[in-house]
């Protein structure tokens, strides 16, 4: 008969280690308004692996009046590699800070019933990338016990702290560059993937409003990520007259402009071309790839947000701008 161990309580560990319960407690929930010598934080540690000794998380929430989770939304669109280097920082940033960051994977549920399917959750905090979340969803979940929802997106939300991308201000660069070196007949390339729109509309806006006043005309170009979609734009491109594309980003710059390249177009002879993100693959291509670099929030100021919230809950939501620009011109303009 094979025998089941007991499961290890942290009384086990304090045997071991030679220690109170209430000590083992304040080393491995990392209380810092107790003093504990640095030996004595090794032997609590060394006894919790020894004996496989995890803390029970709803008991630490129970003591501590909430728990300690905070939950992120997993974007409804493939998350790029910038704002992945970026979640991954902010992961990071709050387990420093002795948090849990768990990403909830979507549902299909949108808004504030979403919103009612995180808080069955409990959470402590709530990231909201996007532009799905309302007010009263924002409600749901402080009724809940959330002391903090931050929304990272192009709008604010009534209740909730907010970090606002300005994507106006990433088309505008592109535009104003384009403009600048010459071109006057300006594609702007429009992704038909779903939920995209919240940032390709912005970066269109910001496009047409650098031409504004001047000779150049900014055109609308709607395109799917797919190989057989660019080679599509790419053969109507010489009746089209353009000169210029912005391509979004960085990924739709790579795929159309190997699209035009095999339709026999010269970059940027006949066709300049500017992406955005800065990614790494874009400098590897021939020729190198203009791009719009983005500067989002670091990782550890959106953590200690996240912090000060769950700290002091009734505070004012605090609003921040986020999400600057500028032009790394290369070879492809």
């Amino acid at each position: 008969m094979v025998q089941i161990p007991n499961t290890p309580t942290s009384a086990d560990v304090a045997r071991l280690a030679g220690v109170s319960r209430a000590t083992v407690s304040y080393v491995l929930n990392n209380t810092s308004a107790v003093r504990i010598s640095e030996p004595t934080r090794r032997r609590v540690h060394e006894a919790a692996r020894e004996l496989g000794y995890v803390p029970h998380a709803a008991a630490r929430s129970l003591r501590a009046g909430h728990s300690r989770m905070v939950l992120m939304p997993a974007p409804a669109i493939p998350a790029g590699p910038l704002y992945s280097g970026f979640l991954n920082e902010l992961q990071q940033a709050l387990g420093r800070l002795d948090y849990t960051v768990v990403q909830y994977g979507t549902d299909g549920s949108r808004g504030d019933e979403a919103a009612r399917a995180w808080a069955e959750l409990r959470p402590v905090a709530v990231l909201v990338p996007g532009a799905e979340l309302g007010p009263q969803g924002v409600q749901v979940l402080k009724r809940s016990g959330a002391r903090a929802v931050v929304t990272l997106g192009p709008v604010r939300v009534d209740g909730a702290h907010a970090l606002l991308t300005d994507h106006d201000a990433v088309g505008h660069c592109a535009g104003a560059h384009l403009h600048a070196v010459g071109r006057r007949r300006i594609g702007v390339v429009v992704p038909r993937d779903a939920g995209l729109e919240f940032y390709s509309r912005p970066r269109l806006a910001g496009v047409r409003e650098a031409l504004r006043g001047t000779d150049a005309v900014a055109t609308e170009l709607p395109l799917a990520y797919t190989e057989a979609s660019a080679a599509r734009l790419a053969a109507q491109w010489r009746e089209s007259g353009l000169d210029a594309v912005f391509a979004y980003n960085d990924e739709y710059a790579m795929l159309l402009m190997r699209a035009l390249q095999d339709e026999g177009l010269r970059v940027p002879e006949d066709v300049a071309v500017i992406g955005a993100d800065d990614l790494m693959l874009g400098r590897l291509l021939r020729p190198r790839l203009s791009t719009v670099h983005i500067d989002l929030p670091s990782g550890r100021d959106l953590a200690e947000l996240v912090d000060r919230a769950v700290r002091d809950p009734g505070g004012r939501p605090e609003v921040h701008i986020v999400l600057g620009a500028s032009v790394v011109r290369r070879e492809s303009t």
